[in-house]
């Protein structure tokens, strides 16, 4: 396991949700978290069909454009009934040609479980691998997941993506609803980043 020793992280993300998100999670450690998107760097081109193949392909690009170590994101929704879909095409599935709609994409995940008469609880998951790149090729994974399930309409709207329809397990608020520190210390980014900082980040705080 290398160890993160640097002041400086490139978060290899044009998303505005997740990089709030993780400048909040390693804001602690004393780490200043600047943005693929900050920094004019464009999108590779996500070419896996894995949350870690296209993670790796983020923060590697991200860590060679910009000479510093680069954390990635790929993280997406995966339905049960519909055969793990969206799952690593969660975002594409909200693009439009004004950019992405997510009310849009969760819209059509539910016409498709209606349409399927898919039975209650809709059952789904959160996933989430990190990757953090250093500019010399060398890479560290981390995963994380939460299980729930999809409820409709839309519920709230203090979350992104697919927020607002999932309830994780053994709760009755959407991910949209809830107070984002709770959400932060039970998400599958945040199951994936507690992995994150007892690696590379341990003995930083």
């Amino acid at each position: 396991m290398r160890m993160f020793d640097g002041d400086k992280l490139v978060l290899a993300s044009h998303n505005k949700g997740k990089l709030r998100e993780i400048g909040a999670l390693l804001a602690p450690f004393g780490v200043e978290v600047v943005s693929a998107g900050d920094l004019g760097f464009d999108e590779p081109e996500e070419t896996e069909d894995t949350f870690v193949g296209n993670a790796r392909i983020k923060a590697h690009y991200a860590a060679k454009k910009s000479g510093l170590p680069a954390l990635s994101d790929d993280s997406g929704i995966m339905v049960d009934a519909l055969d793990g879909a969206p799952g690593v095409y969660t975002a594409d599935w909200a693009e439009t040609p004004n950019g992405r709609d997510f009310p849009m994409a969760m819209k059509k995940v539910w016409d498709l479980l209606e349409a399927k008469k898919a039975p209650i609880p809709r059952t789904a998951r959160f996933c989430c691998t990190l990757c953090l790149a250093w500019p010399d090729g060398h890479d560290e994974v981390f995963e994380g997941k939460v299980e729930g399930h999809l409820e409709w309409p839309m519920r709230g709207d203090l979350g992104f993506g697919f927020d607002p329809i999932f309830v994780p397990a053994g709760k009755t608020q959407t991910f949209a609803e809830m107070d984002p520190a709770k959400k932060h210390a039970m998400s599958h980014r945040a199951v994936a980043f507690a992995k994150f900082v007892k690696g590379p980040f341990a003995g930083r705080v």
